[in-house]
């Protein structure tokens, strides 16, 4: 069936939204794809739900290729699941729960661990039963704080997340590495450039964690790659290689010292440098930096308070992954009002653990270390402070940036850093949610035996954003010929009869063939027509225009720019060849 643009439900705009921020969310917009109802909030328009159900279609063909069924469950879920494995609490403000009509408390599901569980444990009992692999493509709901970035991170998205029930650990990893091969198929399909990276499994538990990457100067996610070797890690996954410990023996007694008006750390380097015969730098230094902590369901928060040396700064995801589930916060001034051996500017290891404070340090600070740190009175800091002698951490925590030419964390080359957009997760979740429900199967020896599992997940909704983030240009949209919404975008360029009827036909022509056409027909001008084709971005665009007079049409490649003059006797078979691949 031809879509004809005189009566196609779209309204293209010359002007980007006010609140785009990103390429994607402008052209999604001034394209028709998508339209904003609220914050994180978004309606799919004809043509966007044409490419969202391509994207779906083929992360269904790829699951269905490795044997996973296909399920459906609902987006309104009772409380108890939640309850069952932590997660009501566990996930904060970012779930959304709501009561009905009788105050049971319910919820929109952000992930569906725990129906999976449930659903296969009241069907299967038996190791003969396993393995199998399920997946939803569905509809999630996160309360975002800041949602942003149009469908990139919103607070409605659509979601495939599948999961696999294994008798055992090698059955997990075998389950796991053919999810993985399915997710390089699935994004080599929909033209991606994208990086496979190590990552944190966060609330969603487990072990080994891997994430893909679509790699965007847009993305919100940092990661990092060897120069030398295959290592890629989310910065927030990244393992500080610590240093070998040193002898404490050789170091000099910590002495404090007069250090007035040096609050930071370049001005306590300054004073250093100009006041004693040594010579320090800003990584000699042991900054304390003091946060606050809270367990999910809990009311009062904990002191935590982190070391690290003063050339680096607190990277707050990176300390967020280290702490999760817990809640984390920096202190505000009734905080230091409240604990009054917290000196501002100041602060050492000795207050701390003198008033229980926890303390974490960086991987770098390790025995034998000789530091300079604040001395817990306005106005001085101590000199070679040395852990293991002066002070003993309660222990390490990852919460420092991670910087270009860090080393990398297996031991070849230094690191680089680059921005992605998240577009896949799979974890080896383990155990976790077979014991909160108690997953068991009968094994061979009549004893039964607990399920171990996989969760993998493809942000549907949001890789329609990201294809869109990587292919477009200065005009417009272009999609990779597997996603778009059509194949061919015919545009009738003039009011000739003649090129009306021509353009007509061939369209006529591409459709019985099994092309899928996009023909503009209204009564607009060419400029206007060319305009909105570049903007939709279909991949081939084929103009009929005033070289029929010659027998000449143009096709053009949307994504390459090329264009070229073809017979118009042969412009369909060469099309159908193009589409056809």
């Amino acid at each position: 069936m031809i879509t004809r643009m005189s009566t196609l439900f779209l309204r293209t705009l010359r002007e980007d939204p006010a609140d785009a921020e990103v390429p994607s969310h402008k052209l999604l917009v001034r394209a028709g794809y998508v339209r904003r109802i609220a914050p994180g909030i978004y309606s799919w328009l004809p043509l966007g739900l044409r490419v969202l159900r391509r994207v779906e279609e083929v992360v269904r063909q790829e699951m269905d290729a490795i044997g996973a069924q296909e399920i459906h469950f609902p987006a309104l879920l009772p409380k108890e699941p939640y309850e069952a494995s932590n997660r009501w609490t566990e996930y904060g403000p970012n779930l959304f729960r709501i009561k009905d009509r009788k105050n049971a408390d319910l919820l929109l599901g952000p992930t569906h661990e725990e129906l999976f569980t449930l659903t296969v444990k009241g069907e299967y009992s038996s190791y003969k039963d396993y393995p199998v692999m399920l997946y939803q493509i569905q509809t999630k709901y996160r309360d975002e704080e800041r949602p942003r970035a149009g469908i990139l991170r919103g607070r409605e998205f659509v979601m495939k997340d599948s999961y696999s029930f294994d008798i055992d650990d090698e059955g997990l990893s075998q389950s796991y590495q053919r999810h993985r091969d399915a997710y390089i198929k699935l994004f080599d399909r929909v033209g991606l450039r994208y990086v496979i990276v190590a990552a944190t499994s966060g609330a969603m538990g487990g072990s080994a964690s891997e994430e893909f990457l679509a790699e965007s100067p847009t993305g919100e996610d940092t990661f990092v790659r060897s120069t030398d070797s295959g290592f890629a890690a989310n910065v927030e996954a990244v393992v500080t290689p610590a240093p070998a410990a040193e002898s404490i023996e050789d170091k000099p007694v910590a002495e404090v010292h007069h250090t007035p008006s040096t609050p930071t750390i370049d001005s306590l380097v300054d004073f250093l440098n100009a006041n004693t015969d040594r010579k320090f730098t800003a990584a000699d230094t042991l900054k304390n930096v003091l946060v606050k902590t809270r367990q999910p369901g809990a009311k009062e928060w904990e002191l935590l308070a982190v070391g690290l040396p003063g050339d680096r700064e607190v990277d707050m995801k990176r300390l967020e992954a280290s702490v999760e589930p817990a809640e984390v916060s920096l202190l505000e001034e009734p905080d230091f009002a409240a604990n009054p051996f917290l000196v501002k500017g100041y602060i050492g290891p000795k207050a701390l653990q003198d008033n229980g404070v926890r303390y974490l340090v960086d991987p770098r600070v390790v025995e034998g270390t000789a530091w300079v740190t604040g001395a817990d009175q306005a106005d001085h800091h101590v000199l070679d402070l040395v852990c293991g002698r002066d002070f003993t951490p309660d222990g390490t925590i990852e919460a420092a940036e991670v910087r270009e030419g860090d080393p990398s964390p297996d031991g070849q080359g230094t690191l680089v850093t680059a921005r992605g957009i998240e577009i896949g997760h799979i974890f080896q979740l383990g155990r976790k949610y077979a014991d909160a429900f108690g997953l068991d199967a009968l094994g061979q020896d009549g004893k039964p035996k607990r399920i171990t599992m996989g969760s993998y997940g493809v942000g549907v909704s949001r890789l329609v954003a990201a294809i869109a983030e990587q292919t477009h240009d200065d005009m417009g949209l272009a999609w990779p010929r597997e996603i778009a919404p059509a194949d061919v975008h015919v545009v009738i360029a003039g009011k000739d009869e003649t090129v009306r009827a021509r353009a007509e036909e061939m369209a006529a022509e591409l459709d019985a063939a099994g092309v899928q056409v996009i023909l503009d027909d209204r009564t607009v001008s060419p400029g206007v027509k060319f305009a909105d084709a570049e903007l939709v971005g279909i991949p081939s665009i084929l103009v009929v225009g005033k070289g029929l007079a010659n027998g000449v049409v143009e096709i053009r490649d949307r994504i390459s720019g090329e264009r070229n003059e073809v017979a118009a006797d042969d412009a369909v078979a060469a099309l159908v060849d193009v589409v056809r691949g």
